[in-house]
């Protein structure tokens, strides 16, 4: 037995202790002379280099809400980098050794990694241990992400983009955006993967009611061929991917038109290789009505106003966030995640390569532009 060990396993456990009084997560007796505390039963220590992990249960009928309400006084003894899982009794607390970082730079190079393995890869950023977090947008269709002005949700899009454009050929992937606020996309407007980038109600109408034929013709196909998804049909129908972006698209909700495809996508896009990541700044339950939100199956809440707007994006505690490029992630389950950080300076040199010239109708060269690695793995500082 290593003794050194087995004294810190019961340092922990004594800080937990300590923690459930604070927080007076426990049940209550009371009888004539005195008050009997039953606490969580804690059944296990674990120390690792990254993290100290400690599975605990909870007594018949202590409310597990008692942990949500009074995860203070876990941070009070444990401080911020710590995660808490669980549901009704069985619960596993973990504390993290190193904090995340305040500030991760974008590294195409290091993002290649992560995402190399998925169909439409879409990078989020590090977690708690230091490892990249990305996932399939064919498995997790459609993205919301919420946050204030300077929280960094602006540098996430551009970095989602950016990689997606990078990572596919201009014939598997085709990007529609919507740049409500006219500030974010003009940077892609040349790029070859790019057919249109729109700031007008009217125009985005235009460019839904097109994606809206899209979604027929291929529901039309995928029946024919009696496919599941578009990936299986033949290679003489293969159809690419397309994703629509709309930034701060809450300004467009006045237009039942474009309300309704965009719900039509939420719903049935998946089987069609058609993706929504929309954004926005101030989340409103009106705008994100039951429908669309249920089929926005991963969440990014950055910095938010208040604790209704963190309900509204489902991404609990995000009003607390502190650090700009931070965010709650709810998809499988909650993500704490440092977003990369691209300028634009950045974007437009690794976005080079991608461009071609486009008149009023897009003018799409015979062949893409050859890429070296030199052009995409050279990462500008």
């Amino acid at each position: 037995m290593n003794l050194k060990t087995e004294w810190e396993k019961l340092k922990v456990r004594k800080k937990l202790i300590d923690a459930f009084k604070s927080g007076k997560i426990h049940l209550s007796y009371k009888s004539a002379d005195h008050e009997r505390l039953i606490s969580p039963k804690i059944h296990a220590v674990d120390l690792a280099n990254e993290s100290t992990t400690i599975t605990f249960t909870l007594p018949n009928g202590l409310n597990p809400e008692l942990l949500d309400k009074n995860f203070f006084a876990f941070q009070q003894h444990f401080g911020n980098a710590i995660e808490l899982e669980g549901e009704y009794k069985k619960f596993v607390l973990k504390i993290y050794n190193a904090s995340m970082p305040s500030e991760l730079i974008y590294s195409y190079k290091n993002i290649k990694d992560a995402i190399n393995s998925y169909r439409l890869g879409v990078i989020c950023g590090k977690n708690r241990q230091g490892e990249y977090v990305a996932f399939d947008l064919l498995k997790q269709p459609h993205i919301l992400i919420a946050g204030e002005t300077g929280s960094g949700k602006s540098t996430q899009l551009r970095s989602i983009l950016t990689t997606m454009i990078l990572s596919k050929r201009p014939d598997e992937l085709e990007l529609y955006l919507g740049d409500c606020k006219k500030s974010e996309f003009h940077i892609f407007r040349k790029v070859e993967h790019v057919q249109c980038v729109h700031s007008s109600p009217r125009d985005i109408q235009k460019m839904l009611l097109h994606i809206k034929k899209e979604l027929d013709e291929r529901s039309n196909l995928t029946e024919t061929f009696e496919v599941s998804h578009v990936d299986e049909l033949p290679a003489e129908h293969k159809r690419p991917y397309l994703v629509v972006c709309i930034d701060e698209f809450v300004m467009l909700r006045k237009d039942e038109k474009i309300m309704d495809i965009l719900t039509e996508i939420a719903a049935i896009g998946r089987t069609l290789g058609v993706f929504l990541i929309l954004s926005m700044q101030r989340p409103n339950a009106k705008v994100l009505d039951t429908t669309i939100r249920a089929n926005l199956t991963v969440s990014m809440g950055f910095k938010l106003r208040d604790a209704m707007e963190s309900k509204i994006v489902n991404t609990p505690n995000a009003h607390k966030i502190e650090t700009s490029g931070r965010f709650i992630m709810n998809s499988d389950k909650l993500y704490e995640i440092q977003a990369p950080y691209l300028t634009m300076d950045k974007a437009k040199k690794l976005l080079g390569p991608f461009m071609v010239a486009k008149g009023p109708v897009k003018e799409v060269t015979e062949a893409p532009p050859q890429i070296t690695e030199k052009d995409v793995f050279n990462d500008v500082d």
